[in-house]
C-alpha cells in the first residue's frame, strides 16, 4: 500500500556536491522511480496521454486498472501494455465515466489488486468550440460533467475505498488551456481552469496522506489534439521554445514523478508540460 515518504533528508554539507547548486553532482543518482506493490487508476487510458501513463506506471510496477467508454479498444490497451511488460497487471474496466457505477467498479477492481494508491483523472472531452455567445449549453453540461464533476467522482470513490485510511496520490490532467484563455477551446479551458482550482481545494482538503496534482500539457500528438494541428505540425510547434510537440510520453513521466515518494513534498501544484508554451507569454 501506499504511504506516503516521511522525514527530512540529512544534508551532509557541499563535499557532496561539485562547485555548488550548478556543478555537477558526485554523489550517488536518485533512486529511479519504483511503484511495485501500489495499486492504481488510470482513467480514458485505452489511447494517447492515459494509454502511455498507464504503461508507465505497469512498467514501474503498480498494478493498473485501465478505463474507457469502449470494451474493444480497451482490450487492445492492455493488451499492448502487457505484452511490453510480461509481467505487468493491467485491468481493463469499459464504462462511461460520468457514470457513478462505472466509477465504483474500476476503483473496486484496484481494490481487488491490493488497494487503491493513485489515480489519474485522464478522462477529458471536448465537444464544443469557437465562440462562447453561440455555443451550445447542452455541449457545456456535458464537458463540465465529464472533465470536472467525474473527476470529483473518481477521488470521492478512491477516497472511500481505502485512500482515506492508507494515503494515496492523485493526478488529475489539465491543460495550459486552463491557465491563459485561447478563444478557440474557451469552454473547454473552463472546465481545464476549474479542474486546477479543484485540484487546489482538494490538496488542502485530503492532505497529509493523500497528495493531490494536476499536470498542464501544452499541444500533445494525439488523437484528441489532431483538430490543433490541422495546418501541420511543423506550423503548430513553430511557437514553442522546444521546437516539437509533447508526446503522451512526456506526460507519462511526469505523472510516475508526481504519484512517487520522489514528490512526497509536492502537493496542490499544477506543473505545466508544454515545451515552454507558458514561458512565452503567447498561446
Amino acid at each position: 500500500m501506499y504511504r506516503p515518504a516521511t522525514g527530512e533528508p540529512e544534508f551532509t554539507g557541499p563535499s557532496d556536491v561539485s562547485e555548488g547548486y550548478g556543478g555537477a553532482m558526485t554523489a550517488s543518482s536518485p533512486a529511479p522511480v519504483d511503484l511495485s506493490g501500489r495499486s492504481a487508476v488510470v482513467t480514458g487510458a485505452s489511447r494517447g496521454i492515459g494509454l502511455a501513463i498507464a504503461h508507465e506506471l505497469a512498467a514501474r510496477g503498480a498494478a493498473v486498472v485501465i478505463t474507457g467508454r469502449k470494451a474493444e479498444p480497451l482490450d487492445a490497451a492492455a493488451s499492448e501494455i502487457r505484452e511490453a511488460i510480461p509481467d505487468a497487471v493491467v485491468t481493463p474496466v469499459a464504462g462511461n465515466t460520468g457514470d457513478g457505477e462505472h466509477r465504483a467498479a474500476a476503483v473496486q477492481a484496484a481494490v481487488t489488486n491490493g488497494g487503491i494508491d493513485i489515480l489519474v483523472n485522464n478522462t477529458g472531452i471536448n465537444p464544443v468550440f469557437g465562440d462562447l455567445m453561440t455555443t451550445d449549453l447542452n455541449g457545456v453540461r456535458k464537458l463540465l460533467d465529464t472533465n470536472v464533476v467525474a473527476a470529483l467522482g473518481y477521488v470521492q470513490e478512491a477516497y472511500a475505498a481505502g485512500m482515506r485510511e492508507s494515503g494515496g496520490a492523485i493526478v488529475n490532467i489539465a491543460s495550459i488551456a486552463g491557465l491563459r484563455s485561447t478563444g478557440v477551446i474557451a469552454a473547454y479551458g473552463a472546465s481545464k481552469a476549474a479542474l486546477i482550482r479543484l485540484t487546489e481545494e482538494l490538496a488542502w482538503q485530503l492532505g497529509p496522506t493523500i497528495r493531490v496534482n494536476a499536470i498542464a500539457p501544452g499541444i500533445v500528438k494525439t488523437q484528441f489534439a489532431s483538430v490543433l494541428v490541422a495546418a501541420g505540425e511543423d506550423q503548430a510547434a513553430a511557437g514553442y521554445p522546444l521546437k516539437r510537440l509533447g508526446s503522451p510520453e512526456d506526460i507519462a513521466a511526469a505523472a510516475a514523478f508526481l504519484v512517487s515518494d520522489h514528490a512526497s513534498w509536492i502537493t496542490g501544484e499544477t506543473l505545466r508540460v508544454d515545451g515552454g508554451m507558458m514561458a512565452t507569454g503567447s498561446m
